[in-house]
């Protein structure tokens, strides 16, 4: 039986603390390999058109473009990855606008980690 071939994903969060703490932690799970991360969402285009990653984990709440703004950008770019919304707090109204842009799924950052591997391995096939 062959393994399956890690989720390649691309980062996109603003704190950038967090950021290296899901790097450190993705890089701990054979399942996940980070390719790419950045702290804007206007940096996102290029780096996924760049790096073709199969998942995006998006920030919602980032200066410049919003996570919603910045999932129809990627898609725009590069419709064949999915976009999953990360965030510490998103309203209905949020979480409807990232969805409308294409996302595939919102979830908190206080969700369990192994929930959250889930999660992208769930939108990597979609």
């Amino acid at each position: 039986m062959t393994a399956t071939p890690p989720v390649r994903v691309v980062l996109v969060e603003d704190n950038d603390t967090f950021r290296q703490t899901l790097e450190l932690l993705f890089g701990l799970r054979d399942e996940i390999d980070v390719v790419g991360s950045v702290a804007t969402g206007d940096k996102a285009p290029p780096v996924v058109a760049e790096l073709k990653p199969d998942v995006v984990l998006m920030d919602y709440r980032m200066p410049g473009l919003n996570g919603a703004e910045a999932t129809r950008a990627v898609l725009d770019a590069f419709p064949d990855t999915s976009v999953v919304c990360l965030t510490a707090s998103v309203t209905v109204q949020e979480v409807r606008e990232v969805l409308e842009a294409g996302a595939v799924a919102c979830v908190t950052k206080d969700q369990d980690f192994d929930r959250l591997v889930a999660t992208i391995q769930e939108a990597s096939r979609k």
